[in-house]
């Protein structure tokens, strides 16, 4: 784990945005990755932004780098039960991959009654509801407790600045945003990843709670027109993780889980009567560096294997593994 030094003093020097100009690429920005599309390759560049309640709430110290290197492992770790996009990783928050064309479902798979968003099965539970995009829960159940078994909770993907929306698999299907086969072919990729997922996060001494997959039919390279794994991969953007050795204590006492994701910024925020509406207020160094500390020690705990983060100033670390030319100097 870095020391608390380093961690403050690379608050001064996060990767809020790029600014690449790489010749012939387009340029799509999301809410934590830039995106170059240059012919049939995309170079995603994994920024320090950290987004919660659909929002950019700020930046987190070395937060692209854990990112983008768990993704690489996990990327690596599920090859054999899934092909994905990746190329090579030639810089901690870059990598470079094949060009996709991005399904329009993300696929959610969720194995516990919780969450604390307006789309979490826990809320739609504790209000009453007992089917969840299709799936029946049984009454009785509390929050956090597992769920009978794995389930899909598929959902649409809003455009900027909406709220993606959880739908059955029937629902979607008559919306036409998707056609059935290509629906169950990403369908059950999502299942066996999950599976996998679960099984090595138990044996790492935790549990993955939940988790979304992108997929998108490849456009080049040796999985061309077929679907693969895109953007991330049980990263703590975009799964949830809890510590196993006192999960079941904690369930008895009515307590939340330790968690080891953003869920720690979410809570934050929501104590402070922030949940989405409006513009954020800034994080504060403490929350920054507490933050920072739990992506990394998730990055350790499923890897097994120390993370050495680049305090190079990260814009021209970027540009000099990608044998791009120097930024001009700004007057």
């Amino acid at each position: 784990m870095l020391a608390e030094p380093i961690l403050r003093a690379q608050l001064a020097r996060t990767l809020d945005a790029t600014h690449l100009d790489i010749p012939g690429a387009t340029v799509i920005k999301g809410k934590v990755r830039d995106n170059y599309l240059v012919g049939d390759r995309r170079i995603l560049v994994t920024t320090d932004r950290i987004s919660a309640f659909d929002v950019v709430l700020g930046t987190l110290p070395f937060k692209g780098q854990v990112l983008n290197q768990m993704a690489a492992f996990w990327f690596r770790e599920t090859a054999g039960i899934a092909p994905n996009h990746v190329i090579e990783v030639p810089d901690p928050a870059v990598t470079v991959a094949w060009a996709c064309e991005p399904l329009p479902v993300e696929f959610v798979m969720r194995g516990y009654l919780t969450g604390v968003t307006s789309t979490s099965v826990w809320t739609h539970y504790a209000r009453g509801e007992r089917t969840f995009c299709g799936h029946p829960l049984p009454d009785g159940m509390k929050k956090n407790q597992p769920l009978p078994g794995a389930i899909l909770t598929p959902s649409t993907k809003a455009e900027k600045g909406g709220h993606d929306e959880s739908l059955p698999r029937e629902a979607i299907l008559a919306r036409g945003t998707i056609d059935a086969a290509t629906f169950d072919e990403a369908a059950g990729i999502a299942a066996r990843l999950f599976a996998h997922g679960q099984q090595k996060a138990r044996s790492r001494g935790l549990i993955l709670v939940d988790t979304k997959y992108e997929l998108g039919r490849a456009l080049a390279g040796p999985h061309r027109g077929r679907i693969v794994v895109i953007d991330e991969i049980h990263t703590p953007d975009s799964s949830r993780y809890w510590f196993a050795d006192d999960y079941a204590a904690r369930l008895d006492a009515a307590e939340e889980p330790r968690s080891l994701d953003k869920e720690y910024v979410r809570r934050w925020y929501a104590a402070q009567g922030y949940t989405g509406d409006g513009p954020p207020f800034p994080m504060t160094d403490e929350v920054r560096v507490e933050a920072a500390r739990r992506y990394i020690e998730a990055y350790e705990l499923i890897t097994g294997t120390p993370f050495s983060g680049d305090t190079a100033d990260p814009e021209p670390r970027i540009r000099s593994h990608l044998g791009l030319a120097p930024a001009p100097e700004r007057r």
